[in-house]
């Protein structure tokens, strides 16, 4: 059966929702330490946060988005056939979201977009149409496709964990003789730090489903090659920016209370902390989970004070979520293609 522009537009409307629940999903990494440490209401802290959430993609280029294009390699096959793989990679990934936004974990957005195209793919077209990137890095050191994905998911976290660290081992040098009412200016300093923090979450989390709409658009024809259209940038930015007004309100008390106790230098550091790393993989275009590095820098701040008070019961089953969210996803994307593509393909 030929694709039609009826097919092109359900795939672009999913991947559009998706980036709605990344939205809402990823809320508590931004809000959660605002409002754990009374820095701002929850109202004023979703307002502040989905400003820069929009201005993120607006502003933060399209590095990522280069990286995730050229992830999967769709060109070969029939239209039809691409935009189905693209399509059963969105849903894999929404389904995995809304599941572990009911069990009020924070997991990967990111794990679960990549994973769901990686198992469409596979399942579909075979492990021929994914870009390893295993040779370039072996023969020319150059970062590419799964490879450069893969490494800055897993990476980041540990940066995230070790940034946090020392910038709290740092702040308490820093602040070991300053009055309790410094605590009130951290608050204030917390408005700026989470708007970086939302800006640079705009900035990566977006930009990933920038890409996959604009294969969709490549592989039916309509673009002569991967080139991130203005329309798809706003579109996207305002899909995830209504997802993060909307909230995520069971993860955000697991963030903000579920890890450890958040205070306003906490909040701050983490804030800090996290902002930077994300930045940082964003002007490398390095796509990184959000979510997995604001988890990870409170833990580092934690360990960094009171390893003890850290909750490490929570931290695991966190990080049990990270390690099973990319086969999950794939595993409910191969799922969903070999049901559609029997009605449609």
């Amino acid at each position: 059966m030929e694709y039609s522009w009826l097919l092109i537009g359900i795939c672009i409307a999913l991947l559009v929702l998706f980036d709605f629940t990344n939205g809402f999903h990823d809320t508590a990494n931004m809000v959660a330490s605002l409002v754990a440490s009374r820095a701002m209401t929850p109202v004023q802290a979703i307002l502040l946060v989905s400003l820069f959430t929009f201005l993120g993609p607006l502003l933060g280029g399209t590095a990522v988005a280069n990286t995730v294009g050229g992830f999967v390699m769709l060109e070969t096959l029939p239209p039809a056939t691409a935009i189905v793989v693209l399509f059963s990679g969105a849903m894999g990934a929404i389904l995995l979201n809304m599941i572990t936004w009911w069990r009020g974990l924070p997991s990967s957005s990111s794990h679960a977009l990549f994973g769901g195209l990686g198992g469409a793919v596979l399942v579909s077209a075979g492990g021929s149409h994914i870009v390893w990137g295993w040779q370039e890095l072996i023969e020319h050191g150059h970062w590419t496709g799964f490879t450069k994905i893969v490494a800055t998911l897993l990476f980041s976290p540990l940066l995230g964990f070790v940034t946090g660290w020392v910038l709290h081992r740092v702040m308490r040098v820093v602040l070991r003789r300053a009055h309790p009412d410094i605590s009130r200016s951290l608050q204030k300093l917390q408005w700026p730090g989470a708007a970086w923090l939302a800006f640079s979450h705009g900035a990566n989390d977006a930009q990933k489903t920038m890409a996959v709409i604009t294969l969709v658009l490549v592989v039916a024809g309509a673009l002569p090659h991967f080139d991130v259209p203005l329309w798809v940038i706003l579109l996207c930015a305002s899909a995830i920016t209504l997802g993060t007004v909307s909230g995520g309100w069971r993860i955000i008390r697991t963030v903000g209370f579920g890890i450890y106790r958040l205070r306003p230098l906490h909040a701050f550091d983490s804030q800090l902390a996290s902002a930077t790393v994300i930045s940082l993989a964003a002007a490398v275009g390095g796509p990184v989970s959000t979510t997995h590095v604001v988890s990870s820098t409170i833990m580092g701040i934690g360990a960094a004070e009171r390893p003890r008070a850290v909750r490490w019961g929570k931290a695991t089953e966190i990080l049990f979520t990270w390690l099973v969210t990319l086969p999950l996803a794939a595993l409910l994307a191969s799922i969903t293609y070999l049901i559609v593509s029997r009605f449609i393909l």
